[in-house]
């Protein structure tokens, strides 16, 4: 008995079917690839592809996609292996437990809480900002002081007390989710419909206004500079060896690793694991189907507002709305914030989905306290967790700026994946007897190969994310040792482990 104890694949999925735990399995493998293109076309593409081409890669941030899609579809395929293979609540939570032991568990459990809490957080301060641009339209404007977040140190951003409608959308979708996931599955399913069409509409228009111009070169030159006012500012890539300069190649690289945020996502399918009707099957085609669809549609549109507008104009919180209104097509344009508006509603609600599941996963092995995994009488959701998660996200979107969120959520699931990568492995050599619908083709090499581009993604990012992705963690830690140590479900049984 130890902090490496790990739970087998019997007793997780014994442990899933125990009646006050239970979920209803109600998705198929359209509902769960819809799950994931809803989640994953948001905020990225919508916000973060404009801040990335102005601040980062220039036109060549189609390229940073690429790097980004390639890095998420090696852990897609592990992620869909484990997916199939342990088909529990908690996505790499739990296939960490089983593969790498309790404490690994637990830490890559507190990053994923981070990861999609904050994340809901981010699409929401998204949605704020769109909101802003459709109001605009209207000759309407929400003050200041409750549409913006304080900005400390920047005296030329506009700066408020608290982001007022992007906590409400938290709130409102945080109701959509405890009334049930067969509700939020058919909201979900209408929503990205429209979501995808928006798309296609903004790659078809925009595609006629294109300056080849502004395309080229398709890699800004580097150039001396810095990334920030200080080294916390700098991707710790460049700050280890001692690179000043801006844009360029390894511009194209730092771009990477700030839209990455844009495919979180296919990660929320897993962990919906319990509430597919025929997990193992189902799973791998959502979370690669989503992921490919996704891919396509990301280096389409990057490549149309970079073509409209010079990629140094693109950097505000609707580049969309921006770009299109260059086109001077101004009902098409208000058409097209209005659709990615309530696009980004879902995103909100997919992630906070995500967040519940996982901390539910914790809750019912005790690592958390055991209350949060309660589930409600009538709509059998984890309402509790999905409440205090609301609240959480809600009070973050409302007092922290854009950027600072997205950095962190982007180091939180990229350790995922690295931990998944790894964890696959181990789970492959120590249960080779597990039935697998789905396996890691060239095994071990795409595992290992997976977990070295996600960490190097990760080094894009700037020194001050790691050190607050660390402090969280170092708390990750404190807690596990003062209090989840003992009260696990583990801990209580004489053996470690259950057949």
């Amino acid at each position: 008995m130890g902090i490496m104890r790990t739970k087998s694949v019997e007793r997780a999925i014994r442990d899933s079917e125990e009646p006050e735990f239970k979920l209803k399995r109600s998705l198929g493998p359209l509902d769960l690839m819809v799950f994931g293109v809803g989640v994953i076309i948001g905020t990225g593409i919508f916000v973060l592809t404009g801040q990335a081409a102005a601040n980062y890669a220039g036109p060549g941030v189609a390229i940073s996609f690429l790097v980004s899609g390639f890095a998420c579809a090696l852990a897609a395929l592990c992620y869909a292996e484990f997916a199939s293979t342990v088909p529990v609540a908690g996505s790499a939570y739990t296939f960490s437990y089983v593969g790498l032991g309790e404490f690994v568990a637990w830490m890559i459990g507190w990053d994923l809480i981070l990861e999609f809490t904050v994340g809901a957080a981010t699409v929401a301060k998204g949605w704020g900002g769109y909101l802003d641009s459709v109001l605009a339209s209207l000759g309407l404007a929400i003050p200041e002081a409750l549409s913006n977040s304080p900005v400390p140190g920047s005296p030329d951003a506009p700066t408020g007390y608290f982001d007022l409608p992007a906590a409400l959308i938290i709130v409102v979708m945080s109701v959509v989710l405890v009334l049930g996931i067969t509700l939020s599955s058919r909201v979900n399913q209408v929503i990205t419909a429209l979501k995808v069409l928006l798309v296609l509409a903004i790659i078809a228009i925009g595609v006629f206004y294109i300056d080849p111009a502004n395309l080229t070169p398709v890699i800004p030159p580097a150039e001396p500079g810095s990334y920030g006012e200080t080294a916390l500012s700098t991707p710790l890539f460049l700050e280890v060896f001692g690179i000043e300069t801006t844009f360029g190649f390894l511009g194209v690289f730092t771009g990477a690793a700030l839209v990455f945020f844009a495919y979180i996502g296919f990660d929320v399918v897993a962990t919906t694991s319990e509430e597919a009707r025929t997990p193992q099957r189902d799973l791998p085609i959502g979370i690669l189907g989503a992921l490919a669809v996704c891919t396509v549609l990301y280096v389409a549109v990057s490549v149309v507002l970079t073509g409209i507008l010079p990629y140094d104009q693109l950097g505000g919180d609707a580049p969309v709305a921006d770009a299109l209104a260059a086109t001077g097509l101004t009902g098409f344009n208000f058409v097209i914030s209005v659709g990615i508006l309530v696009g980004l509603t879902v995103v909100v609600m997919i992630l906070l989905l995500g967040q519940s599941r996982v901390a539910f996963a914790m809750s019912r092995d005790n690592l958390l306290p055991r209350w949060f995994a309660g589930v409600h009488p009538r709509y059998r959701t984890p309402y509790r967790l999905t409440i205090a998660t609301a609240v959480v996200a809600a009070l973050l979107t409302g007092f922290l700026p854009l950027n600072a969120l997205g950095e962190l959520v982007n180091i939180g699931t990229l350790a995922a994946f690295v931990l998944v990568s790894i964890a696959v492995v181990v789970l492959r050599r120590s249960r080779p007897d597990l039935p697998r619908a789905f396996k890691v083709p060239l095994m071990p090499v795409l595992p290992v190969l997976s977990a070295v581009v996600s960490f190097i993604v990760m080094t894009f990012l700037p020194l001050e994310t790691w050190l607050r992705f660390g402090g969280w963690m170092v708390f990750g830690v404190l807690v596990y040792f003062l209090y989840s140590r003992h009260a696990s479900r583990l801990a209580r049984d004489s053996g470690g482990e259950e057949p």
